[in-house]
């Protein structure tokens, strides 16, 4: 079973995490953070292209993910190994998506399967891939804050879309180190800034909540002028195949 604490965990390191903001140096990292540096690249890959297409896929039922584009990660950023017919694209995501802040930032066993709506594949999907891309490229965690920084500011990437959201429902997903790893959910993303909206993080509600920009309180004030997204987490009771999974305790 999942608890509180694993809860928030998996909230902070797959919901698709942006830090940007050059008042908290990225590099800065906790003393006690079990990854603080990028492990060899090869480790964060799958060499098998059949057994990333698969678990991309598990991120969400067969008449979601069946007709979905399916990407895979190589040492030059994610490509098409499959193409789609529904607007829908899954992949499997890894540590840093998460918040710079996050311990596990370069973990390299964090294996996020996600499908992500049209919504969402076209106004979350490219923060996604610019990041990776970056960070494969080896460029620096502030330099990919700036360019991150400046690409939004510049209208390079485009504005959240209403209706975006991601399937999370992999049995077979490495969330976090923490409690039983994974978890099955959705999530949606919403231009607000007070997750009360949703009735999120109260005492019994199946909803749990984080901010998009960053992963900690202490560094909101860098993100005074972005836009608010607000990443609503709504934990599910089956996997995607169907199977029961374990309840998630998040209060």
């Amino acid at each position: 079973m999942w608890n509180k604490k694993v809860g928030a965990s998996a909230i902070k390191s797959m919901a698709l995490l942006v830090v940007l903001g050059s008042t908290y140096p990225a590099a800065a990292q906790d003393a006690a953070t079990p990854y603080p540096h990028m492990a060899p690249i090869d480790q964060y890959l799958m060499t098998d292209q059949d057994s990333e297409i698969i678990l991309a896929r598990s991120a969400a039922p067969k008449s979601i993910s069946g007709d979905a584009e399916i990407l895979v990660l190589t040492k030059q950023g994610y490509m098409t190994a499959v193409q789609g017919k529904n607007g829908f694209v899954c992949m499997v995501a890894r540590g840093w998506v998460g918040g710079f802040d996050w311990p596990e930032f370069w973990n390299p066993r964090v294996r996020g399967a996600e499908c992500l709506n049209p919504p969402a594949a076209r106004t979350i999907l490219p923060l996604t891939k610019m990041r990776t891309t970056m960070v494969l490229a080896g460029r620096s965690q502030t330099e990919i804050i700036a360019s991150l920084k400046e690409a939004l500011k510049n209208g390079k990437v485009p504005k959240l879309e209403p209706g975006a959201m991601s399937y999370m429902m992999s049995k077979a997903s490495y969330l976090t180190d923490e409690g039983d790893h994974n978890g099955s959910h959705l999530m949606s993303y919403l231009p607000i800034s007070d997750p009360a909206i949703w009735g999120a993080d109260l005492p019994g509600s199946p909803v749990g909540s984080g901010p998009y920009w960053f992963t900690s309180e202490k560094m909101s004030q860098a993100f005074k002028g972005f836009p608010p997204i607000h990443i609503f987490v709504v934990y599910v009771p089956s996997w995607s195949d169907g199977t029961e999974a374990p309840r998630v305790h998040l209060h």
